[in-house]
């Protein structure tokens, strides 16, 4: 036992060091295209894991920290709405992300805009509030009526705790 809480400490500590990482590279990188016009590689090709601005690295932090893979943003409706969309592969660490009191934000820097979830009269809020299952997707809309978020911009969401840095508007 006593060697087991040093060993998680430095795995929690890796894990924070890569997420970082991750995201401040995926933050420079959106802030400083090449002068040529040229793109990384990877970022081209639609089955990479940064086609969507997700490193490995940070799609690891996601699943094991918050049980959830997958992070999407999506434009929707002429890009009146966003959809922010995660699979859960842990129900008991994803159960934040579905949590009816947090209010969730969706934030873009570059805009200098923090995005609401709508509420309808007789619907309530866009977004999935039932207990999480594993493999399931689940979705929350964001309003962006005034068009400010578009697509290729890289935006942040917050859910209570969670945080989600660095994603691409697809």
């Amino acid at each position: 036992m006593g060697k087991a809480q040093p060993q998680r400490r430095q795995r929690a500590a890796a894990l924070s060091l890569a997420l970082l990482a991750c995201l401040v590279g995926g933050f420079v990188q959106a802030q400083s295209a090449p002068a040529s016009g040229a793109t990384h590689p990877a970022a081209t090709h639609p089955h990479s894991p940064y086609a969507a601005g997700m490193s490995p690295h940070a799609r690891d932090y996601y699943q094991i920290k918050w049980g959830v893979d997958s992070l999407a943003v999506k434009s929707t409706e002429s890009g009146l709405m966003l959809r922010f969309s995660y699979r859960v592969v842990d129900p008991s660490k994803a159960a934040v992300l579905s949590d009816h009191r947090a209010n969730p934000l969706l934030l873009d820097p570059k805009a200098g805009v923090q995005l609401v979830v709508p509420t309808m009269d007789k619907i309530g809020q866009l977004r999935q509030s039932s207990a999480p299952e594993r493999g399931k997707m689940y979705w929350i809309v964001f309003s962006n009526k005034e068009k400010y978020v578009k697509t290729g911009d890289r935006v942040s969401v917050g859910i209570g705790e969670f945080r989600a840095g660095g994603l691409l508007v697809q």
